[in-house]
């Protein structure tokens, strides 16, 4: 990428989407991709001692940090942002995609206000066109319902699947919809 503006530059999770996505927007979109989520919640022992990535006594405060393998992507989608005079944001619409979103916006210093999300459900050029035509915000519904998932499962699930590990033969985790459903049948059966 040379040091020109960018008129436009939409990014995406999949690099396949991007290339077919570009093909059809034209040479006034630059269309990259984040391959995936950017950033997660560190583990305790990737953190400075005495740290908390999930701050429970604060309302839950949350430590993200830039996946290493990520850091090298988030360079490249940082140094085309500077030059974008617009940003559009096409992760897929469901709550993953929504929380890459804002984490993009975090990463990469955008202004959630300023920057268009689009979401589409075919990669044919009248869904992308159309969703060009009715950008929206961020979802911080979606968002949130994502961040509770990863929390719970950070909470819950990081600390019972190794007792899964230990009692039930198979290597089975005790994350996501694992660890709320053990936590359901815990309360149901007190």
């Amino acid at each position: 990428m040379n040091a020109k503006t960018i008129d436009n530059l939409v990014i995406v999770e999949s690099p396949a989407k991007a290339h077919t996505i570009a093909s059809y927007l034209g040479k006034d979109f630059t269309v990259m991709s984040s391959v995936g989520h950017i950033r997660s919640i560190p583990t305790d022992k990737e953190l400075k001692k005495g740290q908390k990535a999930i701050d429970t006594d604060h309302d839950f405060a949350t430590v993200y940090a830039v996946d290493a393998d990520k850091k090298k992507t988030v360079a490249e989608l940082k140094a085309a942002a500077v030059k974008a005079k617009t940003v559009w944001l096409a992760t897929d619409e469901d709550r993953e995609g929504e929380a890459i979103a804002w984490h993009l916006c975090e990463t990469l210093g955008l202004d959630p206000k300023k920057t268009n999300r689009i979401v589409f459900h075919e990669i044919t050029k009248s869904a992308i066109t159309d969703a060009i035509k009715n950008p929206r915000q961020i979802d911080m519904s979606l968002v949130q319902a994502q961040q509770a998932r990863q929390i719970l499962d950070r909470l819950v699930g990081f600390e019972l699947s190794p007792v899964v590990w230990r009692k039930v033969p198979g290597g089975k985790s005790a994350g996501r919809v694992q660890s709320p459903a053990v936590k359901l049948l815990v309360e149901k059966v007190k």
